[in-house]
Order: structure tokens, then C-alpha cells, then sequence
């Protein structure tokens, strides 16, 4: 009975993290078609995307150490 909730707490925060790692990963896409389709990408869009990809690669390192693998969400 106890630890019913802290299965469905740790179920609802890895869905929300792989939500949030498609989320950056689909932006992490746009900004590099961006930067390859623009002549002289400007500075912040640079380090927008640097950012951006630390931070989509926290997020992976994350479900890593959590072992949590979207088969199990289902």
C-alpha cells in the first residue's frame, strides 16, 4: 500500500522526463537547420543552441542514472 504512490510518483516524473528530452531534441534539430541554412549565424543564436544541447544532454544522463527506458512506461 505504502509504496503504491512512489511507483506512480517515479512513473509520472520519467514520462515528464522524456517529454522533455523529445521537447529539446526537436529544437535542437531546428536551431541546427537554422544555423546551417543561415550565412553568418549570429551569436546568440549560437549559444542558444550550445544550451540547448547541454541541456538535452543532462536530461539523457539523467534517465540513464534513473534506468528509465520508455518500455517500461507502458
Amino acid at each position: 500500500m505504502l509504496f503504491r504512490k512512489k511507483h506512480k510518483l517515479r512513473k509520472s516524473e520519467n514520462l515528464r522526463l522524456f517529454e522533455q528530452v523529445e521537447k529539446h531534441k526537436i529544437q535542437i534539430d531546428s536551431e541546427k537547420q537554422l544555423i546551417n541554412r543561415s550565412i553568418d549565424p549570429s551569436d546568440d543564436v549560437l549559444i542558444r543552441a550550445k544550451v540547448t544541447e547541454a541541456i538535452y544532454s543532462f536530461l539523457l544522463r539523467e534517465a540513464r542514472e534513473r534506468q528509465a527506458s520508455k518500455d517500461k512506461l507502458r
